[in-house]
């Protein structure tokens, strides 16, 4: 007789009032508090845009692209699931309208279906479903949690929920639904006000759907009276309202959750034991991070910034959770300032020189480059640590081309494509895809394997970690490093650091006799987490401690 699978259980995270309050992180923190518990947990991240990915999306407009290890352009909430949850998420876990359209439209095209009318319902949510069960197995998670984006009662998630409807409607004893809701308190009034929550619960109930629990995102907790209204206008118990204030730090959050007993909760509606009760590493982190009094202040170069009268941290938010990761490991406080690249072009070196350390991030195209080679000119001759991620990397492959090398005009192919000294050229077979203009998804993406030279300052620093010889990264670039020049390069100081395994592709860079110059291809914000941070952000971070006056 076959063996009976064991049943997996689904949490369904939707946002109500307004979106960015926060759902990812309660996605994130909720998968946290059960994975202490002792339970497998995953996650997966529903965007109801028309996009295949989020690749070919300007980060101002919706976020920092965060890429998986199997080579996924995916939402930036991804990347939260991957710290909170100390697991890779691959992209399994990650779905878009566009996604799913396509597959059932192919599917249709190759008799999938048996020549049957194909209809958006039920075979659009019936294909969600698929997917998400189909993720439970590959990742063999025990709990799955399924965040929805956007806000309930808009036209384009309404699929979503009604797959969300389905599966509760076919095994209700293992599916629940969290509503994260925004709780407003205008200042001319000052009171919290639950009104818009009741509308968005409302609207929720519309869509065959009633919350298990309300998570009240506000400015400050919520107290006795509002939670017994929400109670009785939203008809749950009033211990299934949730505190969800502002927090300093966002790895507050699962702590926060825990003083409602949330994850008790859920286990308990699942009829599930709590096999142990386990965030000892994770207050043990927190602590330590609220526990710093020493800063730093680094200065992030780049151009993703603005939206209007608004600065947009979001388009970074890897390389600012890396850091943040990092200073705990280093029993020290970054404090982030946020430098338009063009600000530097139109002004002079010397608003960089209140930074302990400065990292030139991702990046792409030419606007603002001139203020990057700027900064990193500054902080070769200044001594000043200098951490330049993928196109930071290539700004200081360019920069001591110029400067040090005497090569006038030197650039990227990206920039200039009739540049006398291409230092950075485009990668074999990409001008073919951009003729063609295949942008999307055609990249060099994913973990891919270094080999990290010796005697670098980049073996010592992985070295620190027990990492040597070949280690993973993870790549999002279309343009490398030009082997043409790369005997002149090393003579003159910029040493390779760690390339490919066959030597071919030029992964890092450095100046050995630099406090801190380097540069890599890869992404180690990708794979930095609060319990594991990475060795290039520690290092960096430990550097910028040492020297600061």
């Amino acid at each position: 007789m076959a063996k009976k699978e064991k049943a997996v259980r689904y949490i369904f995270i939707v946002g109500g009032v307004m979106s960015g309050v926060g759902k990812g992180i309660t996605c994130a923190s909720i998968g946290r508090i059960l994975t202490g518990k002792g339970y497998s947990v995953s996650a997966i991240k529903i965007d109801p845009y028309i996009n295949l990915d989020a690749g070919t999306m300007n980060p101002v407009e919706h976020g920092e692209v965060f890429v998986t290890e199997d080579g996924d352009e995916t939402d930036q909430d991804v990347g939260n699931y991957e710290r909170f949850l100390n697991r890779n998420i691959g992209r399994n876990n990650y779905m878009t309208t566009g996604r799913v359209y396509s597959a059932v439209i192919e599917r249709e095209r190759n008799l999938g279906y048996g020549g049957k009318c194909v209809q958006v319902v039920p075979d659009i949510p019936n294909e969600v479903i698929r997917r998400i069960k189909q993720a439970a197995k590959n990742d063999q998670a025990e709990i799955m949690l399924i965040e929805i984006g956007g806000t309930v009662g808009e036209y384009e998630n309404l699929l979503f929920l009604e797959a969300a409807r389905m599966m509760h409607l076919s095994e209700p004893e293992n599916v629940l639904f969290i509503i994260v809701s925004y709780m407003p308190v205008p200042s001319i009034i000052g009171e919290m006000k639950t009104k818009p929550t009741q509308h968005a619960v409302r609207a929720l109930n519309s869509a065959g759907i009633q919350p298990d629990f309300i998570v009240a995102r506000s400015v400050a907790p919520i107290d006795q009276p509002r939670r017994r209204k929400l109670a009785i206008f939203c008809n749950i118990q009033e211990g299934d309202v949730i505190s969800a204030p502002d927090t300093k730090s966002i790895y507050d959050v699962p702590i926060n959750f825990e003083k409602d007993n949330l994850g008790e909760r859920i286990l308990e509606k699942f009829g599930l034991p709590g096999k142990k009760k386990d965030l000892v590493d994770w207050r043990k982190m927190v602590q330590k991070i609220k526990a710093a009094e020493k800063t730093v202040d680094i200065g992030i170069v780049g151009k993703y910034f603005s939206t209007g009268d608004f600065c947009l941290a979001d388009s970074y938010i890897s390389v600012i959770e890396a850091i943040k990761h990092a200073g705990a490991a280093n029993n020290v406080k970054p404090v982030l300032h946020w430098l338009n690249c063009e600000d530097v072009e139109k002004q002079s070196v010397k608003i960089l020189k209140k930074f302990d350390g400065i990292i030139v991030p991702q990046g792409w195209g030419s606007r603002g480059a001139e203020g990057k080679i700027k900064t990193i000119k500054y902080c070769r001759e200044n001594k000043v640590p200098y951490f330049g991620l993928c196109y930071g990397m290539q700004m200081a492959v360019i920069e001591f081309a110029r400067n040090v090398l005497g090569f006038k005009g030197a650039n990227s192919e990206e920039v200039d494509s009739r540049s006398a000294y291409p230092v950075i050229h485009i990668m074999p077979g990409q001008k073919e895809l951009l003729a063609k203009k295949q942008y999307g998804g055609t990249i060099r993406l994913g973990g891919w394997p270094c080999k990290i030279a010796p005697n670098t300052r980049l073996a010592s620093a992985y070295a620190k970690f027990g990492k040597k010889g070949t280690i993973s990264e993870r790549h999002r670039h279309r343009y490398e490093y030009n082997n043409d020049y790369r005997e002149q390069f090393e003579k003159a100081g910029l040493r390779v650091a760690g390339t490919s395994p066959d030597g071919r592709i030029v992964e890092a860079v450095e100046i050995t006799e630099h406090p801190f110059f380097i540069g890599t291809q890869f992404h180690p914000e990708y794979i930095s987490r609060p319990l594991d941070p990475h060795p290039l952000f520690v290092e960096f971070i430990k550097v910028c401690s040492k020297l600061k006056k």
